[in-house]
């Protein structure tokens, strides 16, 4: 599934070609994706001009100057791509936003797990409603990860990657920051310390900024807006490389499943 800085090279990739566009029409090939897409798309985006196209997490929000937003997720294997307005749909090309320039935005999701939904101005959908702080924001930080982990017995990584906590860091970039951190990802949220903690949000920081300026991580079938894979993957220190080496001290990787998804971790490295 594409992480934050997949989702933010795609943001950034889309900008300079939509932001104060103005919507022509809309093409749905289908009434759903991984839920219905409400009738508000087709109404009420054409004849609106796009003025913001903005990240919430792994959520994109094409922001108008009608009656609200567009709000879209990738899903397991979904892509955005702006194309020439004659380009002939392929398999999976599920939606066209058309621009009154002549180009369209394409949505393409073979398993159909993405979204197209809409939330209406002034309001915030349900599905942004208890999300966590962004982690590269200033209310992210050691302190903040510290004070609400008191009492957790749950292991750090699941801590970690739930959005209540912080969003957009999904399984890799945890695996990632918590091996930079010299922490396990068995212990015990409650029982890490502070200075750990600091250590974490700022590994965290550190990571997920250097993978979007490599265009995020190529896993199956990310890849950007302009069809190139990003780089991170090739750079990653434990994620997928169980029973390697560890880059750091050279110690079997070890491999569990932890809150059921895959993790890998250096047990002399990570305490």
């Amino acid at each position: 599934m594409p992480e934050l800085p997949e989702v933010e090279t795609t943001l950034r990739g889309l900008q300079p070609h939509l932001v104060g566009q103005r919507i022509h029409g809309v093409i749905l090939r289908r009434p759903d994706l991984r839920w219905p897409i409400p009738e508000q798309i087709e109404r009420c985006l054409p004849g609106s001009t796009i003025t913001v196209l903005r990240r919430r997490a792994k959520y994109l929000l094409i922001d108008t100057d009608g009656p609200g937003s567009a709000l879209l997720h990738l899903g397991m294997s979904g892509s955005l791509r702006v194309l020439p307005g004659d380009t002939p749909p392929k398999a999976h090309d599920h939606v066209d936003i058309s621009l009154e320039n002549g180009r369209l935005l394409r949505f393409n999701d073979p398993r159909r797990f993405g979204c197209l939904l809409w939330q209406e101005r002034g309001q915030a959908h349900p599905l942004l409603g208890e999300l966590g702080p962004e982690p590269l924001s200033d209310a992210f930080d050691g302190r903040y990860l510290h004070r609400l982990s008191r009492g957790r017995s749950a292991p750090v990584k699941t801590f970690l990657m739930d959005q209540r906590i912080v969003v957009g860091v999904g399984n890799i970039y945890a695996a990632e920051s918590l091996h930079r951190a010299g922490i396990s990802p068995h212990r015990a949220a409650g029982k890490v310390s502070l200075a750990a903690y600091e250590r974490l949000a700022q590994a965290v920081r550190e990571i997920l900024a250097y993978a979007i300026e490599r265009g995020g991580t190529t896993l199956r079938d990310f890849i950007s807006p302009d069809g190139a894979p990003g780089y991170f993957e090739q750079e990653l220190l434990v994620y997928g490389r169980e029973g390697e080496p560890c880059r750091r001290c050279g110690q079997p990787l070890k491999h569990a499943v932890l809150g059921q998804r895959a993790t890998v971790w250096c047990s002399r490295c990570q305490r």
